[in-house]
Formats: structure tokens, C-alpha cells, sequence
């Protein structure tokens, strides 16, 4: 496009989001430095939730997955809390024909270090990314687009990205102050070797390569999610249980690890076969969950959010990285030499006029999901089980809402209405004209 030229852009936060933006960017033609205020040394890996929607991104930059050593998951189980039996179960062995791309479940150590190869390496189109560790953002002037830096340094690039996560300095600087309360559940996190377990003669529960829950279907906060990760290898359990017998609010992920006797507290009338996993659990982590609020706006001047930055949500519908990828993804796009015409505030106004309505949506439903499953995608789909009940059925978030959103439809659309430019195409927000949706009318094109 007429006026598109290659910029320097900051990307501040070196996770899963800014190296996803990294590569997007980098493969759009820019050229770009990820600021990092830590050394990534002594992290505690999770579970990291790939879901079509996030890993068709990873294959169009060229990301090699394999590195990721992921588990494809082929179901969703909801089991009975206390004797573990299947209460809903949703197939996902058709998911790949149906949306182009497997459902991917990452150790987050090892996804990091995927995506930080595709953003630093010498692979793949595009100039490689530099990182700079131990660069902790102090202030951001808006007006020349300059990084102060706690160490003393500067840095000023044409546009800046604030994916520094849910305690975002971009965030506050750009005068978003969030609304947020601490959750009504607590969340103690657990990693157990599936050797560990194999070799104490319980259930082997990677074989089932499916995300596994305990729970959730009384309304009550009291929830088991399970995770396979590392090829199978390594199971990665979430434990919520109500605040009140557990805050951890003020507790920082990567302290001292909790005991095992905490963890266990909570859970009495547990089914004795994930009890005994929790047991011989290692690396207990608290996890601070907070309720954030829409934010009213994710850019300013030439600075926008990225990922947790600009919409924290509950993990209760697994779409925190894919989000954050998605918004990585709309950026690439919006950069590229097809849409970008050298104006950085346009298109950031773009930016956020296509991320923000999506991930708000996801950021509610989260919410929602958090104390009733039947809520999360895919489970809300199975309404033939004696315990489906939903605050609203015309709201539900579907996998059909996630995995046919088409981004660049979305792009072209909105960019031909700022244009005056008529829009041919059929599809409406993303989403193809006909998709069938929970709240009932048909997606139409406008008249």
C-alpha cells in the first residue's frame, strides 16, 4: 500500500504476548525490541492453552510447534467431584477438519522459548527481534514516544506496545486504571510428573490427552482443572477453591512454594484418585486471581496494550494466551503492506476497534465460567446433561464464535467502512454470514 514504510517498534514485556507480537511484527516488515524487566531466570511453568483460534497464528508466522513438545488434546472432561465419573464430555477428534488447527496444551517454559526462537532468530522472514533483559519501564513519554527505563537507559521507537501482563506500567501511563476485586476463589497451582504417578500406582491420566475438570457444575468455587503438558509428561493441575479458606491475594507467584497439606485442605470429599495426584504434588504456586472491568480504551497516541495488559481475565475459558495472540495477530495484519498506509495513530484506533469488543466478550464469559462450567466453550455446547444451566443461553460463548472468526475479514470490513469504501464480502464482525449463534438471529449482512 501506497505510504507503508518499516518502523521501530518497543515491545515492552518479553512473555508469551510480546514475542508473539515480536514475530508478527518482525514478519510484517518492522523492526522491533522487546524490553524485559527481568532475566526469565527461576519461572515456574503452567500450563499454557492453545485452542485453534491462537494456533492458527503460530503456523501462518512459521513457528516451529514441535519445539513446543505440546499435548493436541482430542477432549474436554467434566467429571463428578467426588467419584470422578465422566458428567460431560465434549469430542474434539473432528476439531482439527473442522477449524484447520489442532488444539494445542504448552508448558509455558517451553512455549516461551518457541516463540522466543521464531522472534530471535535468524529463521524466517523479517529482520530478527532484539531482546533486552533487565530493562524495567519506568515512564513513557506519549508525545516523542521515548522509554525511560529503572536502570537509567532511554529509548525512542515509532510505536510501543505495553505487553507487560496484568501489573502493566504501560497500562497505568496510558491512564488506565483498572476497576478490579479480588475473585471469591483462590487457586493454588501444582505440577505432577505422570511418571511420579505411574510409579504410585494411580491413574494415568495423560493417556486421556484431554483438559480434565473436578467440579464446577454445582456453582460452587470449588474446581479441579487438569492439564497435560511436555508431550504428556508432566501434568499441571489448577485447585480453586472458595477465598475464605484460602487468600492469596497478597502471595506472589514464584516465592517459596506452598505445602502440600494446603493444598490438600480444601478438598475433603475429593475423588480419592486426583487427591492422591495432589499429594505427591510439586512447585505449589499460588495464583493471585483478580476480576478486572472492560477498560474504556487500549491505545493512546502511539502506545497501545497488548494481551493481560489491556484485558486481564479469569482463566476459566482458557483463552488468556490465545488472546494475547490474536491481539499479536491483529497488529501483524494492521502493519502489513496491505492495510498500513504510514499513519501509527489510525491504525492503532483500528487495533483496538478490532480487539477490544472480542476480548471483552471472552473476558465476561470467563467470569461467568469461573463457578459454572456449563458456561466454558465446548461444554457449552453439551446441553443434554441433567446439570446444564446457564445465566443467560442467548450469551454463551461458543467454539463455533471462536474458531470461524476470521481476523482479516474483520479487518477489510472495518477498514472499508473508514474508507467509504462498500464491503462486498459476506461476513459481518469477522464471522461469516449464515454462522448460527446462541442468541438466535442468524448472522446477516447489513442492508
Amino acid at each position: 500500500m501506497s505510504g507503508w514504510r518499516s518502523l521501530s517498534v518497543g515491545v515492552v514485556g518479553g512473555g508469551i504476548g510480546g514475542m508473539s507480537v515480536a514475530i508478527a511484527l518482525r514478519r510484517a516488515g518492522h523492526e522491533v525490541t522487546i524490553y524485559e524487566r527481568s532475566d526469565f531466570a527461576g519461572e515456574v511453568g503452567a500450563s499454557v492453552s492453545c485452542a485453534a483460534n491462537g494456533t492458527r497464528w503460530l503456523h501462518e508466522w512459521g513457528v516451529d510447534v514441535a519445539k513446543g513438545d505440546p499435548v493436541v488434546l482430542k477432549k474436554l472432561i467434566n467429571r463428578d467431584w467426588k467419584t470422578g465419573e465422566p458428567v460431560s464430555v465434549y469430542d474434539l477428534d473432528d476439531y482439527e477438519e473442522r477449524w484447520g488447527y489442532v488444539y494445542n496444551m504448552f508448558h509455558r517454559q517451553y512455549m516461551h522459548a518457541m516463540l522466543k526462537e521464531s522472534a530471535l532468530g535468524e529463521v524466517g522472514e523479517g529482520s530478527p527481534a532484539v531482546l533486552k533483559v533487565n530493562h524495567k519501564c519506568k515512564d513513557i513519554d506519549l508525545q516523542t514516544t521515548t522509554i525511560t527505563f529503572e536502570n537509567g537507559t532511554s529509548a525512542k521507537h515509532d510505536f510501543i506496545i505495553g505487553a507487560d501482563g496484568i501489573g502493566s506500567a504501560v497500562r497505568r501511563i496510558i491512564g488506565v486504571h483498572p476497576a478490579k476485586r479480588p475473585a471469591d476463589s483462590s487457586c493454588l497451582h501444582c505440577n505432577v510428573m505422570t511418571e511420579d504417578a505411574v510409579k504410585a500406582g494411580l491413574v494415568d491420566y495423560s493417556q486421556d490427552a484431554a483438559l480434565e475438570y473436578w467440579g464446577g457444575q454445582e456453582g460452587k468455587w470449588d474446581k479441579i482443572v487438569l492439564s497435560p503438558c511436555n508431550g504428556g509428561k508432566l501434568l499441571s493441575y489448577y485447585c480453586f477453591f472458595p477465598r475464605d479458606q484460602g487468600d492469596y491475594t497478597t502471595q506472589a507467584w514464584g516465592a517459596e512454594d506452598r505445602p502440600v497439606e494446603e493444598l490438600l485442605k480444601p478438598y475433603p470429599n475429593l475423588d480419592s484418585q486426583v487427591l492422591k495426584h495432589l499429594a505427591i504434588g510439586k512447585e505449589i504456586q499460588p495464583w493471585r486471581l483478580w476480576v478486572h472491568d472492560p477498560y474504556p480504551y487500549i491505545h493512546k497516541e502511539n502506545v497501545c496494550l497488548l494481551g493481560d495488559a489491556g484485558h486481564p481475565m479469569m482463566p476459566h475459558q482458557s483463552q488468556g494466551a490465545c488472546m494475547a495472540i490474536e491481539d499479536a495477530a491483529a497488529l501483524g495484519i494492521i502493519f502489513n503492506t496491505n492495510y498500513f498506509d504510514g499513519n501509527i495513530k489510525d491504525a492503532l484506533a483500528l487495533y483496538e476497534e478490532i480487539r477490544l469488543p472480542r476480548a471483552t466478550r471472552v473476558q465476561a464469559a470467563a467470569a461467568k465460567a469461573a463457578y459454572n462450567i456449563n458456561e466454558r466453550i465446548g461444554f457449552s455446547h453439551n446441553k443434554n446433561i441433567a446439570t446444564y444451566k446457564v445465566e443467560d443461553s442467548k450469551k454463551v460463548l461458543t467454539i463455533e464464535e471462536m474458531n470461524a472468526y476470521d481476523m482479516y475479514k474483520d479487518i477489510e470490513e472495518k477498514l472499508a467502512a473508514k474508507r467509504g469504501q462498500q464491503y462486498l464480502d459476506s461476513f459481518v464482525g469477522g464471522l461469516p454470514v449464515g454462522l448460527e449463534l446462541p442468541s438466535g438471529p442468524v448472522i446477516k449482512a447489513a442492508a
